[in-house]
């Protein structure tokens, strides 16, 4: 007996069709959002500073640091709580607490990491009349990609009296800029090109060229290198093994496209949703229960370390939290009921090497935030998969929030493949799903995202936050 068939409603299209970002929001608002993004983006090219300048902005909007508030004895404790905690200046948790804190919280989390060069413990060395900054790559790079590109100086000196020292150089238009120096295509005709073989034991930085009247013949330019570096910062040679010294592009973030529609700079993976997550965060306006941030160091090279998404620093924090507003609660059975937003970027379709995607299951630029139900490489291997139940009511956040959104896969199946933070928060029993803007040219010194992508992105971030509930 053949089924009845159901009636065919009007004006209802049964295709799904991702929606372009343009045609749907105003200009100014994009604009306006991307203005201090991009202030972000040149103020911020480490992780502590992008921790420093969150915390500042946090206190401003009148966020109080959980370590300085007292475990209250007696009285009425708060139903009501912002606050952040920040460990190794390098994690940040920020959290709304609103009642009835049993109800679980909506997180969305991001990494403030790229990849970069890091100056080695002892970096200086003289070489044929050059002082030269040996380096080792941080995350996955291009080496090529690093070549005669400026670089800018970034970082913190800690001496053995417990005093920093902070190094900033190339950011200013009058600062001078460092680089590896490439070999001119002239002499660049062997059989073993230098573009194929450049090895991460080259990558070795042009610092100084000048003896500065240093009478000793014998690497005389690194010991006026040194000399300098001691009467600007007040550091020796030694202090260098205790100092986080990073190279990152001297370049300011600018719009892309002669239509100014896109954003170039360094950082978007995964400052983008960071800095989205963070603004979404301190516009959560009455949400269904507690809301936060996580933001963590250490991604790209696979979350170790205990500032990485693998120690469990957020979930300390919480147990923190209900011990101040008097909550007799099992974190870990909080997290069964909470929920969050795995924030990082996907790849983009790239019109000029379209043969890596499936480009029926590939995010494009324009169209709003991308959810990957699961990242990882060729199997599924080293990936969390999001259950279908919490990606129907992501859809159904998204959808009743006029979110334009897109589903999304990380390249081809035996192709493409990467990692993000979701699998180690799902080891909690958090729901938790990738969810963030499509990047051309990631990992590169110079990424690119749609201007109308960061917007949207900031816009699905707080209605989740803001509208979620538990799925159990």
């Amino acid at each position: 007996m053949a089924l009845p068939r159901r009636k065919k409603e009007s004006n209802i299209s049964f295709e799904f069709v991702p929606r372009n970002v343009w045609k749907l929001r105003k200009r100014e608002d994009i604009e306006t959002y991307i203005g201090g993004y991009k202030h972000f983006l040149q103020e911020c090219k480490t992780v502590r500073e992008a921790i420093e300048y969150f915390v500042k902005m946090l206190e401003t909007r009148g966020f109080k640091r959980l370590s300085k508030l007292p475990i209250r004895g007696r009285g009425r404790p708060p139903t009501k709580l912002d606050v952040y905690e920040v460990y190794k200046n390098k994690t940040l948790v920020a959290f709304r607490i609103r009642p009835p804190f049993v109800k679980g919280i909506n997180l969305v989390a991001a990494h403030l990491d790229s990849p970069k060069l890091d100056l080695k413990p002892m970096p200086i060395a003289e070489k044929e009349g050059f002082a030269i900054g040996k380096t080792h790559y941080y995350g996955g790079i291009k080496k090529y990609q690093w070549f005669n590109l400026p670089l800018a100086v970034h970082g913190t000196v800690v001496k053995t009296d417990g005093s920093t020292v902070k190094v900033r150089i190339g950011e200013d238009p009058s600062d001078p800029v460092v680089l590896i120096t490439d070999l001119l295509p002239h002499l660049d005709r062997r059989d073993d090109p230098v573009q194929k073989l450049f090895k991460g034991e080259d990558l070795n930085v042009i610092l100084a060229s000048d003896t500065l009247g240093q009478k000793d013949e014998k690497e005389a330019v690194k010991k006026a290198l040194l000399t300098l570096l001691n009467e600007k910062y007040g550091i020796t040679e030694e202090d260098l093994v205790s100092a986080e010294i990073e190279l990152v592009p001297a370049l300011q973030p600018k719009d892309v496209g002669i239509d100014a529609s896109m954003v170039g700079a360094y950082g978007h993976d995964d400052r983008v949703c960071a800095y989205t997550g963070f603004t979404a965060l301190l516009e959560t306006n009455n949400p269904v229960r507690s809301a936060g941030l996580v933001l963590l160091d250490r991604e790209e090279i696979g979350s170790d370390g205990n500032t990485g998404a693998k120690h469990l620093f957020w979930m300390k924090t919480l147990k923190k939290v209900a011990r101040i507003i008097k909550k007799d609660v099992d974190v870990e059975e909080l997290t069964e009921v909470s929920a969050m937003l795995s924030g990082d970027v996907s790849a983009g379709v790239n019109p000029i090497f379209t043969d890596v995607h499936d480009l029926a299951n590939a995010p494009r630029l324009n169209y709003g935030i991308a959810i990957l139900r699961y990242t990882g490489s060729g199997g599924k291997y080293s990936t969390n998969e999001a259950h279908a139940e919490f990606v129907a009511a992501v859809r159904r956040i998204f959808n009743e929030s006029d979110i334009c959104w897109q589903p999304a896969e990380f390249g081809k199946v035996d192709q493409g493949g990467g990692g993000t933070v979701a699998k180690f928060f799902a080891e909690t029993g958090i729901d938790v799903i990738d969810a963030g803007p499509p990047l051309l040219g990631m990992h590169s010194p110079f990424e690119i995202v749609s201007k109308a992508d960061v917007y949207e992105t900031h816009r699905a971030y707080r209605a989740f936050l803001e509208k979620f509930e538990s799925t159990r």
